[in-house]
């Protein structure tokens, strides 16, 4: 098999598990934070900046690298881990969300969805062949397949269809599939409607794959509803494989999806904040641009070592952000990075320990 999981401890007391999984380009420690690489770089880092800050494994989107600079470029530079200098492990995103995040730019068909492009307006056809292979061109560890992701709607009639569509797609993807050295992850979808769940779940697992994705969550839906439907679908999935939310990116999200039984997440979610003037830290959000920063000599967060807070103010952040300079973009984003890895490496330790329960009460304390 292309990629293989160990689990190595669990929680006892909720289901929370800690794990290894392992791909052609070295070992992931889970549960893992994936930073968001959409096209190709982690916004405002380098590669060695992003390994520094603690992630193993990051998450690239084959959409985008389709509509620019295309999967031939890629190939003529010898692969995406050699195009973009990441040695470790890659997740490629086929893209199913974006797409149909599109809205009336995007058509519905029974063999894939034609959308125009973001780029340039033109028109396009996206199969789960071609996704397939667009994936297995750029040569990462672990595959998405093409699927039906609608918005958090009370819609069941759509729902329902995108169960079935993603059912089918997902076939299509398996026989399509030619390297031996990527793993290709099934997608339950169901939105919040458990006994689509239930259907999807049963539907993907069927095919035996090396790993499983809840999707169609963390799309608009409330945090409760959503961990409600997730803690009804996590158990449907098989153990013995890892289990990845899609998009669920907050840290609180993540720390309570843990407790849930979820290996894997990725999101943008901390780098789009930190462009937007915002700190993740020990005691909640923290918002630079807030006047009562100005002349705050502490760090971002007192209780945090990384490059940012070891280095520098809020007062001096807050002035360059203030001043548009693009170093407190990287700085915040590299803070950001750094907190939201290390509350998930907190959380491994919680589990080894079997007291997830109480570090995640204590945490949920100090975050909601």
């Amino acid at each position: 098999m292309s990629l293989t999981f160990d689990i190595t401890a669990t929680d006892g007391r909720t289901a929370a598990r800690r794990g290894r999984v392992t791909t052609s380009h070295g070992v992931v420690e889970t549960p893992v934070f994936m930073p968001g690489g959409t096209r190709g770089a982690v916004r405002g880092m380098t590669p060695e900046e992003v390994s520094e800050v603690g992630a193993e494994i990051i998450l690239a989107n084959a959409y985008h690298l389709y509509l620019r600079p295309g999967q031939r470029l890629v190939v003529k530079a010898g692969g995406l881990h050699k195009f973009m200098n990441w040695p470790g492990p890659i997740l490629t995103d086929s893209g199913g969300f974006q797409v149909f995040s599109l809205g009336d730019a995007t058509r519905l068909f029974p063999d894939g969805v034609e959308f125009r492009s973001m780029v340039d307006g033109a028109k396009h056809f996206y199969t789960p062949e071609w996704a397939r292979r667009g994936q297995e061109a750029l040569g990462s560890d672990i595959a998405m397949p093409l699927d039906h992701c609608p918005p958090y709607t009370d819609d069941r009639d759509l729902v329902a269809k995108a169960v079935e569509t993603t059912t089918r797609w997902l076939r299509q993807t398996v026989d399509a599939k030619k390297r031996e050295d990527q793993a290709l992850f099934g997608i339950v979808q169901g939105g919040v409607f458990a006994d689509l769940r239930r259907e999807s779940a049963a539907q993907i697992t069927a095919l035996d794959l090396p790993g499983y994705a809840i999707g169609g969550l963390s799309v608009g839906e409330p945090l409760d509803i959503g961990l409600e439907s997730l803690a009804q679908t996590v158990p449907l999935l098989p153990p013995e494989r890892p289990r990845y939310l899609m998009g669920g990116g907050s840290v609180l999200e993540i720390v309570k999806s843990v407790g849930l039984g979820v290996d894997m997440f990725d999101s943008v979610f901390p780098t789009r904040v930190a462009r937007n003037g915002t700190a993740l830290t020990s005691v909640g959000r923290l918002n630079i641009r807030n006047s009562r920063f100005s002349d705050d000599l502490g760090p971002l967060d007192p209780d945090c070592g990384c490059y940012t807070c070891s280095r520098y103010s809020r007062a001096y952040i807050r002035h360059l952000y203030m001043c548009k300079e693009i170093l407190p973009l990287r700085l915040l984003s590299g803070h950001n990075l750094a907190f939201t890895i290390d509350c998930v490496a907190q959380a491994r330790r919680a589990i080894e320990e079997s007291r997830y329960d109480e570090w995640l009460d204590s945490f949920s304390a100090r975050m909601e």
